[in-house]
This record gives C-alpha cells, structure tokens and sequence, in this order.
C-alpha cells in the first residue's frame, strides 16, 4: 500500500504556478514522508525534511508549503502521546521560543542565510559536545547550565521561523533533562503544536509562503505524511531508551553537518 502511494504521488501533476519550482518531485515525497516519521517520534529528521522541500520548491518558498504538514503530525503526536507530556519543561522553554520566533519574522528577510546556518551549526555541535561529555564523565558535570534552556529557546524559536529547524536545539534541551523516550515525545509534541500554530498566520499575512498553491501541493503530499506517521509509531516502539537517546544524538549531529553543507 505503502509502495502504491509513493507511485502515485511521484507521478503527480502540479497544475499551478508553483510547477516552475517542482524542478525534484521525490525529495518532496521523500520530505513529507519524513516528517510522519519524525512527528511519530524519531525526532531529529527536521532538517533533512527541510533540506528536502528545499531542493523542490526552493529554500523560501517550502518554508511556509511545509508547515501545514508539520501541524498535521503535531495534531496527530499530541493525540497519540498526550498522556506522557511534561508540562513544566515545556513551559519553561515556550515563552522564551516565542520571542525567538517574533525576533525571527522581522529579521527574516534581512538576515544573511548563510551566517545564519553557520552559526545555528556552530551551536548545535558546541551543545552536542557538552551532553557527550556529560554521558561520558556523569561525575564531573552533573547539571546543565542554568543558561541553557534559555539560550536553547531563543534559538529554537529563530531557527523554526527562519527554516522549520527548531528541532536540533529543542531535541537538545530535552535530553540535556534527561526526558524518558515517550516523554520526550509528548512534550515535544505540545510545543511544536503551539509554536507551528502560531507560525501558520505569519507564514500567511506577513511572508505569504503559504496560498492556495502551496495548499494544494501539501494536499497531494499529505498520504505520505500519513504513511510515515504509521511507521514512525512502529519503529519507536520497539526503540530502547539508551538507543533511542543515541540516535537522536546522531541524527541531531548529521543534521548540524548538514546545515553547513547546504
């Protein structure tokens, strides 16, 4: 069935304005297939999803074609993981990501991209070496720096408006507390709910990425979002917690890698 569905959509027609950017259409089916993975819980594939929808519809334009298929998981995680979510991590770090994606949506358009992914890659394996040296010698840090939640909110909240990319720092937060898998994942499910809500409009009124284009595209992406939120579920649940804390670690790290090769 899975097989079907990922035909039928690689031979899709586009009708619309938007066909002069379909230049790739399988890293798009490959991105939203993703992203229902990565919404059932292996978290740490955002970049590559926008990596993805970037090589077919371009880097501003898939920012704001993606978001309605990252609220369609966001739904489908709170409901699925509801009961596991921990509120106090959650409200720590969201009043402090809000500003972040506020700060974001005035300085998107004057932001040089490329400093813009130095810097967030930059971060993100200074961060990854620090909970590395943490798993590596429990005795001789113990604790995450007071600053960290707040450093990692405002960043998560810049890299979400300016490229769906809050992930990497957002998944680092969470283990830096050392959030079991399934809470882990109902926690995060909360947070990207609330913040991708309150993107959709700005995505809409202020840069006007998303349209009835764009809208229909997601409509034809949606069944391999469906599919991956499928698997995704499957495969977490017969992930360790030790593996499960390794591979979003590794997949966090690739993704770093990734923003500075892009």
């Amino acid at each position: 069935m899975a097989l079907r569905v990922l035909i039928w959509c690689g031979g899709l027609w586009f009708p619309s304005p938007m066909d002069s950017l379909l230049q790739q259409p399988w890293p798009a089916i490959l991105a939203a297939f993703l992203i229902g993975t990565s919404k059932a819980g292996l978290k740490g594939l955002s970049v590559l999803n926008v990596t993805l929808m970037a090589l077919s519809y371009g880097a501003f334009s898939s920012t704001g074609l993606i978001m309605p298929l990252l609220v369609v998981g966001d739904v489908f995680a709170v409901w699925y993981y509801n009961r596991h979510t921990e509120w106090k991590p959650l409200l720590r770090i969201l009043p402090i990501m809000l500003v972040g994606i506020g700060l974001g949506t005035w300085i998107g358009d004057a932001l040089p991209e490329r400093i813009f992914q130095y810097t967030l890659a930059g971060i993100v394996l200074l961060s990854l070496g620090l909970l590395l040296y943490r798993d590596l010698r429990p005795g001789q840090l113990q604790k995450i720096p007071p600053f960290f939640a707040p450093v990692m909110g405002l960043l998560a909240g810049l890299a979400t408006m300016l490229g769906n990319l809050a992930g990497s720092f957002t998944n680092l937060y969470f283990l830096g507390l050392g959030l079991q898998k399934n809470t882990f994942v109902g926690t995060a499910a909360w947070l990207f709910l609330i913040t991708n809500a309150i993107k959709l409009p700005l995505h809409y009124w202020v840069w006007g990425t998303i349209n009835a284009d764009s809208l229909r595209v997601d409509l034809q992406l949606l069944p391999l979002l469906l599919v991956g939120l499928v698997v995704g579920v499957r495969i977490v649940r017969f992930i360790p917690e030790k593996a499960y804390r390794q591979f979003i670690l590794a997949v966090t790290a690739l993704g770093a890698l990734l923003m500075l090769a892009r």
